[in-house]
């Protein structure tokens, strides 16, 4: 393997390491230069993040009982502001899960939108617990990669959604939906055809989980999602390779909620191990789109929707930018 910064146009780690994004500036010492999380660096990045930026605006948001938006609907009526997703920023942005009000915020998901009974996730609370028919792939893939984000992997209430994952999630390529429940409900979700996120959503938590930890029904899962995602091109026609299917995906963005793209599917996928020739369209199609100085944009659409702007749509991104590189970088390209 060739010197992974070689298809660059620039090398932008300096303007990655600006102190005005604490959590971009961590991840860049962690996960480009790969320094140790005692270097005194990283020390100080990771207090950084919790003291200073997007976090401590955010949890200053968070009402009493641990919630943000409507208590009782995390996902359709809060969207983009409630608990959910709010949660899955913190996550993105590196929160610290040993804080007591991140920690409080998991405990108010695992109590109202995990359904006891399976471990699955619902988009709001019925008479005071989930409501069963709310159960979503995607959802319930967000949940628990923030979860285990946030250090509760070996949490019982964690591994049921992990168990809920390796039970439920299809992978079929539009052969109809199975019987029988959580299917049938929701038709974007549950249709005819698996539903692309939360086949991405599912890996995306599976991924989380160390290596030495993934069960056999993981390690299965995470094959056939690998397949899935694989067989299309990551954005195309699994029948016809030549046609584009998701165009959407073509459009890089942070953070990434329900939806996803195909940088960040290549991430996960890099994560896992897996460096297939039918990944090539996705990289030279990440390639394609930085800059001069080997930066990319963010095309984010729903910028100004979040609860707090993180990024600004339409101008280079310092997120985006450091999954592109910590992306090329797993995959040790070319």
């Amino acid at each position: 393997m060739g010197d992974w910064t070689a298809a660059l146009n620039g090398y932008p780690i300096d303007w990655l390491l600006e102190e005005d994004n604490p959590s971009v500036r961590y991840f860049t010492l962690t996960g480009l230069l790969q320094k140790p999380v005692n270097d005194p660096e990283v020390v100080s990045a990771k207090r950084s993040l919790m003291m200073n930026g997007l976090i401590p605006s955010i949890l200053a948001k968070q009402e009493a009982a641990g919630y943000w938006g409507m208590p009782e609907d995390f996902y359709v009526r809060s969207k983009y502001k409630g608990t959910v997703w709010t949660l899955i920023l913190l996550a993105h942005l590196g929160a610290d899960g040993s804080d007591p009000r991140i920690k409080k915020a998991c405990e108010y998901i695992l109590d109202y939108s995990q359904d006891r009974e399976s471990g699955g996730f619902s988009y709001r609370r019925f008479r005071g617990a989930a409501y069963r028919d709310g159960l979503l792939p995607c959802l319930t893939g967000n949940m628990a990669w923030c979860l285990i984000r946030f250090g509760y992997l070996d949490d019982p209430r964690v591994q049921r959604s992990i168990e809920w994952i390796t039970q439920y999630q299809r992978f079929d390529d539009g052969d109809g939906s199975p019987s029988g429940w959580p299917y049938g409900k929701h038709e974007a979700c549950w249709g005819r055809h698996t539903c692309h996120y939360g086949v991405v959503k599912a890996l995306k938590a599976l991924a989380e989980i160390p290596p030495r930890k993934r069960s056999k029904p993981v390690k299965a899962t995470i094959e056939a999602g690998a397949e899935y995602l694989l067989k299309h091109r990551i954005y195309k026609s699994s029948h016809d390779p030549e046609k584009v299917t998701m165009p959407g995906w073509l459009k890089f963005s942070f953070p990434r909620m329900w939806s996803t793209d195909a940088l960040e599917v290549l991430g996960i996928l890099a994560r896992l191990g897996y460096r297939d020739e039918r990944m090539q369209d996705a990289i030279d199609a990440v390639l394609e789109k930085q800059d001069a100085q080997g930066r990319w944009l963010n095309e984010d659409r729903y910028g100004s929707r979040y609860i707090m702007r993180v990024d600004r749509t339409g101008r280079p991104s310092r997120w985006v930018t450091y999954e592109a590189l910590h992306t090329l970088k797993l995959l040790k390209f070319p």
